[in-house]
């Protein structure tokens, strides 16, 4: 299956060909050349598995509680988003292998090499979202570990963590995943029984009364948990050689995802349920409490932190891959050094650590707005990208041509800029958020469905316009 031009060299950026000192990654935003691709699909999952086996995910699984749902329809309902969303995610995963490239630099196939600065700055917004929303949890994680009570000091150690690891990249992170896999499996099969013996299935799962609003709220924040990593995932799978079975990194990502963020969805729907919980004042320290002795709630610490570092690291590393992808689109450079990368991850880093520490204090109920409204401009993203990757490119794009402002996709491409607008606005009138509800959702109740209508409207509309207007290499153009 061809995947890259014919006349491209994906080894031109004269860059070493393996990994630096101590392993530090030395690509970045340029295409991987075949003789540095390792690595087994199973990594996938590790990594996709120990990211989510992590205490925001709990508070996710709480949330669709909090705002309304019995314990058992939120499971029900988060399993639904996580299977839909985890779809559309994994299938971004599966361009890796193909393309060699960070996933965002995709786009520029899509909506040009300067237009795809659009998406970008959301994302880089979102990654910040998520890294500072972290590093609050974190931090409490580290400072009951150390005894101490000013969270600056825990906030800031997890900042510095996370560099670490970001820094010296893709190898590292993928081991970080194994680690937060094992340590997770141990830690939340502890939690989960514990929580279940101590107030029994039938307190928590009991008498289970239904709430389509609630229901909906919940469908919507598992899928909004899978469809906001897209911009993720391939950053993690480009390394596999070109030759693995899209089938197989699909599966392995997918399988992580979803099992790994319905493990711990699922434990804080029933964490939310405990009679008279304390979840909402302090959802680190709930978590100590209800591990019970002291020795063992230390090593449930240490299981949040891994767990939090691990998709930390994932947010530090796929926040400078998009600023590197951003800042180039206007340079027309086609390699960044490693010692340019990591400062980037400083950078972001310093930046997601400042707002941690000014965060506002009404965190869950921020927490929820801020994923439902991540889905609202990431929804019409995803379905851009896939639908022109798989059914209008049909997995054919110019690699040269994505450094190029001349080049095949140009600067802006109006077909998916204006597309990814409609998708956005149209999602307007179906949003369920603090500061507005639309219309049409306060007619249904208050069921926010806006992921739904973005991502399947702004598919209707940029697949037969881009069938017309895009421009896709032909298959005598690229190597098989």
């Amino acid at each position: 299956m061809g995947t890259v031009s014919a006349d491209s060299d994906p080894g031109r950026t004269g860059l070493p060909t393996r990994p630096g000192p101590g392993g530090v990654e030395r690509r970045s935003i340029d295409p991987v050349p075949a003789d540095e691709r390792h690595g087994r699909p199973f990594n996938q999952f590790t990594l996709w598995f120990g990211a989510n086996m992590q205490v925001t995910a709990v508070v996710d699984g709480a949330l669709a509680v909090v705002f309304g749902a019995h314990a058992l329809w939120a499971i029900i309902g988060l399993l639904i988003g996580n299977l839909l969303g985890g779809a559309v995610m994994a299938l971004h995963s599966a361009q890796g292998p193909r393309l060699g490239l960070p996933q965002m630099i995709s786009s520029r196939a899509q909506f040009g090499v300067l237009g795809a600065g659009v998406p970008l700055v959301l994302v880089i917004i979102m990654y910040l979202g998520f890294a500072a929303t972290g590093t609050v949890l974190s931090g409490q994680a580290i400072n009951a570990l150390l005894h101490v009570d000013a969270p600056a000091i825990g906030i800031v150690i997890f900042g510095l963590l996370t560099f670490v690891v970001a820094a010296f990249g893709y190898r590292w992170i993928h081991a970080l995943g194994r680690v937060a896999t094992v340590l997770g499996i141990a830690g939340f099969a502890y939690l989960t029984i514990k929580v279940l013996l101590d107030n029994g299935p039938s307190t928590l799962l009991g008498n289970p009364h239904f709430d389509a609003v609630s229901f909906l709220l919940a469908i919507s924040l598992g899928a909004g948990w899978q469809l906001t990593y897209g911009p993720y995932v391939a950053d993690y799978s480009r390394y596999l050689p070109a030759d693995t079975p899209e089938r197989t990194t699909f599966g392995a990502t997918y399988a992580g995802s979803v099992i790994g963020s319905m493990w711990s969805m699922t434990l804080g729907a029933l964490i939310a349920s405990v009679p008279k919980s304390t979840f909402l004042d302090s959802q680190v320290g709930f978590i100590g409490t209800l591990a019970g002795p002291a020795a063992i709630a230390m090593i449930i610490y240490l299981v949040i932190l891994v767990g939090k570092l691990t998709v930390n690291t994932l947010n530090a590393y796929g926040g400078s891959m998009t600023i590197l992808t951003t800042v180039t689109a206007f340079t027309g450079r086609e390699r960044v050094r490693p010692v340019i990368r990591m400062a980037c991850v400083f950078g972001f880093l310093t930046v997601s650590v400042i707002i941690a520490l000014v965060a506002s204090a009404d965190f869950l109920d921020n927490f929820k707005n801020f994923v439902l409204l991540l889905l609202m401009v990431f929804t019409p993203w995803s379905a851009i990208n896939l639908v022109d990757y798989y059914l209008v490119s049909k997995e054919r794009v110019d690699l040269p041509a994505l450094f190029d402002r001349s080049g095949r996709y140009g600067s802006w491409n109006p077909t998916a800029l204006i597309s990814y607008a409609i998708g956005v606005l149209a999602q307007i009138p179906f949003l369920a958020q603090t500061l507005y509800t639309g219309p049409i959702t306060k007619a249904m109740g208050g069921a926010d469905i806006s992921w739904i209508v973005g991502l399947l409207l702004t598919a209707v509309i940029y697949y037969p316009w881009a069938r017309r207007t895009s421009n896709p290499p032909s298959d005598q153009q690229f190597a098989r």
